[in-house]
């Protein structure tokens, strides 16, 4: 899967990216993401201030991202994409929600996506009818851009494909799971974070569920069921 990141700040991607699982599935190219920053398809004055930006028609706070250094961020991307099983995907708040569904449905079916993330008050709205982009939300809270959720799809995508995460049992949601799990020690104590009356942390014990001792491996598997 390769990804096309439209973004004035792709600096924001590279902890993310290149730690762990993600580092290391771009290192054995079963992932590649690359950026175009809109910034660097306007003509530079003298100043060399090349806004991407300007005020909304109509009125009202802030500013809107203009749709032409956008346009020609995502036509270099095209340009250098091969397949035609390509994807256009912009960001908005009241759009279908994305879903583990969504990721192996994406992941399945196209080699490359083009993300594009919005800033400010949002994106001049031609682009989606220009592009035919497909619109996602990753919740119901607004972010100040769309980095965030480009993250979030190339994570998502990204455990979908075969080999990134070494095996497919490996996927949370292909396994019985539940969503409490616990390590060693059997028995951990620790002091309580509320200080008793006379000032003094009192401890407590927690202790690993007795069900997941036991061996039975039935009863563990109807356990883990419960809250899936």
């Amino acid at each position: 899967m390769r990804f096309h990141i439209i973004t004035i700040f792709p600096e924001m991607f590279d902890s993310y990216l290149k730690e762990s699982i993600l580092g290391r599935a771009a290192e054995n190219k079963l992932i590649s993401v690359k950026f175009y920053n809109p910034r660097d398809f306007i003509k530079a004055p003298k100043n060399n201030y090349r806004p991407v930006d300007d005020k909304p028609y109509g009125g009202g706070p802030g500013m809107v991202m203009r749709a032409e250094p956008i346009l020609k961020a995502v036509e270099a991307a095209v340009k250098k994409i091969k397949s035609k099983k390509t994807l256009i995907i912009n960001f908005i708040p009241s759009a279908p929600k994305f879903t583990t569904d969504s990721a192996k449905t994406l992941s399945k079916k196209y080699t490359d996506i083009i993300l594009i993330c919005g800033r400010y008050e949002g994106i001049d709205a031609r682009i989606d009818k220009i592009l035919k982009t497909k619109k996602f939300s990753i919740g119901d809270y607004i972010l100040t851009g769309g980095e965030l959720p480009a993250m979030v799809l190339i994570d998502s995508i990204s455990r979908q494909i075969k080999g990134v995460l070494g095996k497919y049992e490996s996927l949370e949601e292909e396994r019985v799971s539940s969503s409490e799990v616990y390590t060693r020690p059997e028995i951990l104590k620790y002091p309580s974070l509320h200080k008793a009356s006379k000032g003094q942390a009192k401890i407590k014990t927690y202790r690993v569920p007795k069900v997941l001792l036991s061996g039975n491996h039935k009863l563990i598997e109807e356990w883990k069921k419960r809250d899936k």
